[in-house]
């Protein structure tokens, strides 16, 4: 089927448990037009028997947008898939990648990659209950798999099910003795595997995911790879690297500083403050945005000690800080 939104997969924001809320992607998507969004993992059984609104809803104005389901069986995928097509996402996409021990109680995440015939008949079964592409990220390999071995055969597999967009973690997960934390910083990255692999695969729109922690290394993965996906650098410092990512595309970014874009978050915040929301559940995803700059500091203690008991008025606060340090 056609795939739309391979374009904005030039950049994407992975997917980060607890981060990226519709909250956090309403607030990336401000700063980008272009970059390609996903959610946080949702696993099949929540959507079957979960509380789907509020798992899934989302504002309009995340697009493009991609659901990311955990799961290892089949027809629950599929159940999944086809529940939370009225919601709209781009693209459905299957987490073969999270080494957390919760996640491998559950058989899947990156111990999928032990068990490549499981993950064709999942992605088979969710191609048929899919309107929207159906992606998959992957590790290069688990434990001690030869990742230059494993890797290749898990490509060849998923072209054949017809899967035309892979997102690649370029690190190997271990499953034993590392922690989700550590398996984010220790095993060593392999660029060159991952490069390779877009030779070999030319057909595949592959994008990299691991230690990319700029927009300059983006751009260079770029000359190489179809995407990169940046992760906790983009949440902990989402100006430097959604602030100009629309440049990716020869786009003029929305943007000129970041004090801009707290100013045009403040009228979503006081909806959402309206509708019976509350601060932090936006500013918790914002103490970042000012990395680097003058009043970070300020902004950063502002919001983190008042937005979980003060409204507006604590957003403002933070702002004016920001601003009068600029100014100093």
């Amino acid at each position: 089927m056609p795939d739309p939104i391979s374009d904005a997969a030039r950049l994407s924001v992975a997917p980060m448990m607890d981060w990226t809320d519709r909250n956090c992607r309403r607030f990336h998507r401000l700063m980008s037009r272009r970059a390609l969004l996903y959610t946080e993992m949702v696993t099949a059984p929540a959507i079957i028997h979960g509380d789907r609104p509020r798992l899934l809803d989302h504002d309009a104005a995340e697009h493009p947008v991609a659901l990311q389901l955990g799961g290892s069986d089949p027809a629950e995928l599929a159940q999944a898939t086809r529940l939370a097509a009225p919601w709209g996402y781009d693209e459905i996409n299957l987490n073969c990648g999270c080494p957390s021990d919760r996640v491998q109680s559950g058989a899947f995440g990156a111990i999928l990659m032990t068990t490549p015939q499981v993950v064709a008949d999942c992605v088979a079964a969710m191609q048929d209950a899919s309107a929207v592409p159906v992606t998959v990220k992957c590790r290069i390999g688990v434990d001690d798999q030869q990742a230059e071995q494993v890797l290749p055969e898990f490509l060849d597999m998923l072209q054949r099910t017809g899967i035309r967009r892979v997102t690649i973690h370029a690190r190997k997960a271990w499953l034993k003795g590392l922690s989700p934390k550590e398996n984010r910083e220790v095993p060593p990255l392999d660029y060159p595997l991952v490069h390779a692999m877009k030779a070999q695969f030319p057909a595949l729109h592959l994008s990299i995911n691991g230690g990319i922690a700029t927009l300059d290394q983006a751009r260079d993965q770029l000359a190489v790879m179809d995407g990169a996906m940046i992760g906790r650098a983009a949440y902990h410092e989402p100006w430097n690297i959604l602030g100009g990512a629309d440049a990716l595309w020869g786009d003029v970014p929305p943007f000129a500083a970041p004090a801009e874009v707290a100013v045009a978050m403040r009228p979503i915040i006081v909806d959402h403050i309206a509708k019976g929301g509350r601060l932090h559940q936006f500013t918790r995803h914002m103490l970042g945005l000012f990395h680097g700059q003058p009043g970070a500091r300020a902004w950063k203690r502002t919001l983190s000690e008042g937005a979980s008991k003060g409204g507006i008025e604590v957003y403002d606060a933070a702002l004016a800080q920001v601003t009068e340090a600029a100014l100093a």
